[in-house]
């Protein structure tokens, strides 16, 4: 029986970095973000779907990621029209991926918005990345083109860090990467031991 294991984290929080670790230890990763720039790339499956909803999101066979977050700052109920088109490929996808690695005794699914979203993929656990609010500012205000603003505003819509680390089966400390990955370790320890 393979363990899905979830993994989440609010912006900044070490998530890409820590999925690195499961991946080395030789276990499959899922990525969310990755399945959903596969989907609006050109020849993608929601090309079609999302560029018939929002027709200036539409470019040179795929969907232009920036004119589609203009569209949907433009206009309240947008997001959730995007979401009712995009979630039901998004599920698929993953379904896919842990059929295909059904043999294994562990997958980790890489989702973002794991906590905030409206149907949760059924998981047998979730393991939370997280650090100090200082640490995560100076990660995200690191990244080009972020700005103070554009931060609040991300995680204005973001569960609270403590929030998710109540609803959480492991915490996985991202403060310096030996914490993190004596975390991972201990994480895959405790769930493979009885595969």
């Amino acid at each position: 029986m393979t363990y899905r294991l979830g993994l989440t984290g609010s912006i900044g929080m070490g998530k890409s970095t820590t999925s690195a670790m499961f991946r080395d230890l030789g276990h499959p990763v899922w990525d969310a973000d990755l399945a959903v720039h596969d989907l609006y790339d050109p020849g993608g499956a929601a090309v079609g779907m999302v560029g018939a909803a929002f027709p200036d999101a539409l470019r040179d066979g795929g969907i232009d990621r920036a004119a589609l977050k203009q569209a949907l700052a433009a206009d309240p109920g947008a997001l959730a029209r995007l979401e009712a088109l995009v979630h039901p490929l998004v599920a698929r996808d993953r379904q896919a991926f842990v059929a295909r690695h059904a043999d294994r005794p562990l997958v980790v699914l890489d989702i973002p918005l794991l906590f905030e979203s409206a149907a949760p993929p059924d998981l047998d656990g979730v393991a939370v990345v997280s650090t100090d609010a200082d640490t995560q500012a100076a990660r995200v205000l690191a990244r080009p083109g972020m700005t103070p603003e554009t931060l609040r505003m991300i995680l204005a819509r973001q569960m609270p860090d403590v929030e998710k680390r109540r609803r959480a089966d492991w915490i996985i400390p991202t403060d310096t990467p030996e914490a993190a990955r004596a975390a991972v370790v201990r994480i895959v320890k405790e769930v493979t031991a009885h595969a």
